[in-house]
C-alpha cells in the first residue's frame, strides 16, 4: 500500500485547511485510516481515526468539534479537515493506514501497516 498525503501549508490561527490522503495497492487490506502528527521534539501523537467500511471515526480530544475525518472510497482517499486552527495544531501530519486494528490499538502508531510522507502544518498566531 502506498500512501500519498498533501494539502499542508501555512495559516493563521483561526483559519482552516483540509488534507488528503490517497491509498493506492492492496486497499481492499485496509480496516482503517488514520491521522497522527509530530510536533518538533515531540512524539507523535493520535489524531483521527476513520474506519475504511462504516465510516465510525474517533478524535483526540484536542481536535473533537474542530476537525472531521472523512473518506471518499471511490477514490481510495481520506481527508482531515481541519477549522479553527490554533498554534499549537503546527506539526507534521501523517496518514497510516492499518490492516488489523482494534478500537483499543488506534492510538498507536506501532498499529500501523503504511505510513504516508507526511505534510507540514503551519498555524500562525
Amino acid at each position: 500500500v502506498q500512501l500519498q498525503a498533501s494539502g499542508g501549508g501555512l495559516v493563521q490561527a483561526g483559519g482552516s485547511l483540509r488534507l488528503a490522503c490517497a491509498a493506492s495497492g492492496g486497499t481492499s487490506n485496509i480496516r482503517a485510516m488514520t491521522w497522527f502528527r509530530q510536533a518538533p521534539g515531540k512524539e507523535r501523537e493520535f489524531v483521527a481515526a476513520i474506519w475504511w467500511r462504516t465510516d465510525n471515526t474517533y478524535y483526540t480530544d484536542s481536535v473533537k468539534g474542530r476537525f472531521t475525518a472523512t473518506r471518499d472510497n471511490a477514490k481510495n482517499t481520506v481527508y482531515l479537515q481541519m477549522n479553527s486552527l490554533k498554534p499549537e495544531d503546527t506539526a507534521v501530519y501523517y496518514c497510516a493506514a492499518g490492516f488489523s486494528l482494534i478500537l483499543s490499538s488506534v492510538r498507536e502508531p506501532t498499529s500501523y501497516n503504511y505510513w504516508g510522507q507526511g505534510t507540514q502544518v503551519t498555524v500562525s498566531s
